[in-house]
């Protein structure tokens, strides 16, 4: 087997050893923040930062079908002057929660994406969510990390090389985003943790057949 067969194999198996009960509850997440007018933020440093863009992208445009709520979605990489004055007057490891702190509001959902699951702007931003009651999601490898411990939805990626670890984080987007536009005619139809359900204050957590979503517990 050579190195090519060998990243292929592997990255095969990274898949193969998704969480994903913890997939399908970022998608239940995501469905409640778009019936229920929530915010989406996004973020990520490098690789990780170009997934973030992507994803949302993905998510305000590629989920646009008739008669459904958009998404609102906004990736914390993509304004440069707006980040580049916090890291130049703050420092780097205040450019996502800086954002966070003039945006961010009960019930929000904010999405982190980092390989190490321990990018220091990523965990203070991620802090910053906690303190608003926002609902917080992961997306790393390795073992999690420190952000493991920060969010309430963690998908950990089963590979220690991060080039994999990237992949893997394109594909969940892709993913999300694709099973997002095709539930159009039952809502919800991915499971919501009722652990997570109080966030949602003043929505409706009921599925059009009159009953709650189910728990990955």
């Amino acid at each position: 087997m050579d190195a090519v067969e060998k990243y292929i194999q592997d990255l095969q198996l990274c898949l193969a050893q998704l969480p994903l009960e913890h997939v399908r509850a970022v998608i239940g997440v995501l469905q409640f923040a778009r019936f229920n007018n929530r915010q989406v933020f996004i973020m990520g440093n490098g690789g990780s930062a170009a997934t973030a863009s992507h994803f949302a992208c993905d998510l305000g445009k590629g989920t646009a079908v008739p008669d459904l709520p958009r998404f609102r979605v906004i990736a914390l990489t993509d304004n440069t002057a707006l980040f580049s004055a916090y890291a130049n007057d703050f420092g780097y490891d205040c450019v996502f929660a800086e954002q966070l702190a003039n945006l961010l509001q009960l019930g929000d959902v904010v999405i982190a994406i980092s390989g190490s699951g321990n990018s220091p702007n990523v965990l203070r931003a991620l802090e910053l969510a906690r303190q608003r009651q926002a609902i917080t999601i992961g997306f790393t490898g390795f073992s999690g990390g420190k952000m493991k411990d920060l969010v309430d939805l963690c998908v950990v990626v089963p590979s220690m090389c991060m080039e994999q670890i990237e992949d893997v984080h394109l594909v969940l987007e892709h993913l999300v985003c694709s099973c997002l536009r095709q539930s159009t005619q039952t809502y919800p139809t991915y499971p919501l943790p009722a652990a997570l359900a109080s966030h949602f204050h003043g929505a409706s957590l009921l599925g059009s057949d009159g009953r709650a979503p189910g728990d990955i517990s």
